[in-house]
């Protein structure tokens, strides 16, 4: 979703401790449960800020067709200081059935919400 022209430069991940390279910027990317939030909230307390590296932003990821439960949604307001950003990708039932990106993106939805991420992670109005 987040590699527009599907040449997968765009987008790549990284495990945990590897370095970012420079001009990068971090992606948290998580289910929108309370679990995944707290997992957002574990990752920021290890963030290495002092070493150059931008704050992330992070991707929410609808998990149902609901709004975020109110303790993830208390503990994201927390931490919004500390991320470059939140963008909300909705509830798109057929993520579950797809083997892949590239399974996925043949469906007119998850391009437009695509599109959508894209533009909220540019800082555009979407």
């Amino acid at each position: 979703m987040l590699d527009a022209e599907g040449t997968g430069a765009e987008a790549r991940l990284f495990r945990y401790g590897e370095p970012v390279p420079m001009g990068a910027q971090p992606v948290l990317l998580v289910e929108s449960t309370v679990y995944g939030v707290v997992c957002v909230e574990e990752m920021l307390m290890r963030w290495n800020a002092h070493h150059q590296v931008p704050r992330p932003w992070l991707v929410l990821v609808a998990d149902a067709p609901v709004g975020l439960a109110p303790a993830a949604r208390y503990r994201l307001r927390a931490l919004q200081g500390r991320l470059a950003g939140v963008a909300h990708v909705p509830y798109l039932p057929v993520l579950r059935t797809v083997a892949g990106p590239n399974a996925a993106m043949e469906y007119k939805a998850v391009r437009n919400a695509a599109v959508k991420l894209r533009q909220q992670l540019e800082g555009k109005r979407a």
